[in-house]
């Protein structure tokens, strides 16, 4: 069965449009919630959101969604996903909602679906919501009818747990750290959890508007926070996004450091503590290949998924690994958290800088990365990978690359009309060839 309304993480699109509005949410709502109707305990769900004007409305709906069929709903108010994941399973809660549309702007949202456990739904679990979705739910009547009521200390409860996540010996006293989130659900809680740690805290991306999420700060959008860092001569800066499941690091020379040399620093690290299960990390197809190498030359290896944490969590389930992630920065620790939280995984590194002492700039610069180049291609209505002309242009491609050690990413977005072209290998005058050529061939057939 195809989907009409689930992507690779929920359901995302233009607020107020006509995939994403109040009757849709309240359809979801309807729908998840009758689909976990199971057993005969009161049932019962969490609801989070980030500080998305449209997150108001989006809330109410789901929750008229929720009670009509006879769940009780739990808000939280603006919180990270991953404790929205953590509450749903702390608080017994059937299933978990997050109202968010992560690094995106103001003007779209998504819905976000948790089971019992803290993880994300199964395939399966969406296909039947949306099936359901198309039919009429059986409501509840009388006194079935759901409650509602908001809880105040779930902040609290979640910086209690990420701080857990740290050995009960690490301080953070001495280090300056700019902690930017980007007008984003963790406005509150991950300076405020680095701070009871020790750190000195320069907070900035932590006055939401309701329209300024994600607007020239946080993960994606770094320039703001490289000057800060520089600026105030932090030793490191952290920077979230708008739900703040994804991680990006700034060192104390203003300079990025993405997901794939944070992956590398967690999994090694863990590994001679004896900690990291599996024997590796998991990825996706688009980390970079000098991070293959780099674990293959520590006796580790890299899984490599689709794009999606969700397909990065499958995989780190079904081979019992605890380390996996997105160049992006979404890092999945399962030792700690049941979906991307990056202030957990950031929490990690700030320990590694008080246990060895070096600078952010050495202690995150695990590997030298193979040159790489990605570069999105908007399209129309037509489909341009299925053109031949685009066929032949990958296959070319792939084979110059192939034969000297490199590698071809083509893939279409799933939240955008975007077709993205990543190329890498050891020639990075090759690579840029490559990569050009096919994005040509992308635009003519679209």
């Amino acid at each position: 069965m195809g989907r009409t309304y689930f992507g690779t993480d929920g359901i995302r699109g233009r607020a107020n449009s006509k995939k994403l509005n109040a009757a849709i949410a309240m359809k979801v709502g309807q729908a998840a919630g009758e689909h976990f109707l199971r057993g005969d305990h009161k049932h019962r769900v969490v609801i989070g959101k980030d500080t998305r004007l449209s997150g108001y409305m989006m809330e109410n709906a789901l929750v008229a969604g929720f009670t009509s069929v006879g769940m009780d709903v739990i808000m939280t108010g603006p919180l990270p996903t991953p404790a929205v994941a953590l509450l749903t399973r702390e608080m017994r809660a059937d299933i978990g909602v997050m109202i968010s549309a992560s690094h995106n702007a103001y003007g779209d949202n998504g819905i976000k679906l948790f089971g019992p456990d803290g993880f994300k739904l199964s395939d399966e679990d969406e296909v039947a919501i949306e099936k359901a979705m198309k039919a009429d739910q059986a409501l509840a009547q009388g006194d079935s009818i759901g409650r509602a009521r908001r809880i105040e200390d779930a902040r609290g409860r979640y910086i209690h747990a990420v701080k857990q996540a740290l050995p009960e010996d690490i301080r953070l006293d001495g280090l300056k750290i700019v902690v930017d989130c980007a007008h984003g659900a963790a406005y509150n809680v991950t300076p405020t959890a680095i701070w009871e740690l020790g750190a000195e805290v320069i907070a900035m991306g932590v006055e939401p508007n309701g329209l300024n999420i994600n607007d020239g700060v946080g993960s994606t959008h770094l320039d703001a926070i490289k000057a800060r860092v520089v600026e105030e001569g932090a030793d490191i800066g952290i920077a979230l996004d708008g739900d703040a499941d994804r991680l990006i690091v700034i060192d104390e020379k203003g300079q990025k450091v993405d997901g794939d040399q944070i992956m590398a620093l967690i999994g090694t690290r863990w590994a001679k503590r004896g900690t990291l299960r599996g024997g590796g990390v998991v990825a996706t197809i688009m980390s970079n290949l000098g991070l293959e190498r780099y674990l293959q030359g520590q006796g580790l290896d890299l899984v490599r998924t689709k794009v999606g944490d969700r397909y990065v969590l499958e995989a780190m389930k079904a081979g019992g690994y605890n380390v996996g992630g997105e160049q992006s920065g979404h890092m999945i620790l399962l030792d700690h958290a049941t979906t991307g939280d990056g202030t957990v995984a950031a929490l990690q590194v700030l320990a590694a800088m008080v246990r060895t002492g070096l600078p952010a700039s050495e202690l995150l610069h695990q590997f030298d990365p193979v040159p790489q180049i990605l570069k999105n291609v908007e399209y129309g209505e037509t489909d341009p990978m299925e053109a031949a002309t685009v066929k032949d242009a990958i296959a070319a491609a792939e084979g110059t690359l192939g034969n000297n050690g490199g590698r071809l990413v083509i893939r279409k977005s799933g939240t955008e009309p975007l077709v993205r072209v990543m190329a890498e290998g050891d020639d990075a005058g090759q690579v840029e060839q490559v990569v050009d050529e096919v994005c040509e061939a992308v635009r003519a057939a679209s």
